[in-house]
């Protein structure tokens, strides 16, 4: 896989309904996983989009999620830039230039989803989100 750059919107409840909704207007393959079905079925938030995926047939990438629990939904600063693959080495290059003299929300670490994923502001305000799967190779 080829290490790729896309928008990834943030919602307050709604992702679900926000990616159909695109889905139907773009068409392609959709992906919707809650939180529920990664270890908070129990919690009131386990029905929401912890991560969702829509490849178009256009080669167009749009991510999104609910705003996850502790965090502050903001209408307005609602998304990230999302840059994932599975080329390690160029992702964590990128990651360290990105952090740089910005500020890391969550560590690049390995996840519960078994990524290794951070997410950082850098200098200009712009937020990023970097995932690193496993090569397939």
């Amino acid at each position: 896989m080829t290490s790729r750059l896309n928008p990834y919107l943030g919602f307050d409840g709604d992702a679900r309904q926000a990616m159909e909704f695109y889905q139907q207007v773009f068409g392609g393959s959709l992906a919707l996983n809650t939180f529920g079905a990664f270890g908070e079925s129990d919690s009131p938030h386990a029905e929401k989009i912890m991560h969702g995926m829509l490849e178009t047939p256009d080669g167009f990438t749009l991510m999104a999620s609910d705003t996850p629990p502790g965090m502050e939904y903001s209408a307005g600063t609602n998304f990230s830039v999302s840059l994932s693959g599975d080329d390690e080495a160029e992702l964590r290059g990128y990651w360290e230039k990105l952090s740089a003299d910005g500020t890391v929300a969550v560590p690049l670490e390995k996840q519960m989803w078994g990524d290794v994923f951070g997410m950082c502001t850098d200098r200009f305000g712009v937020p990023w989100m970097v995932n690193i799967s496993e090569s397939a190779s």
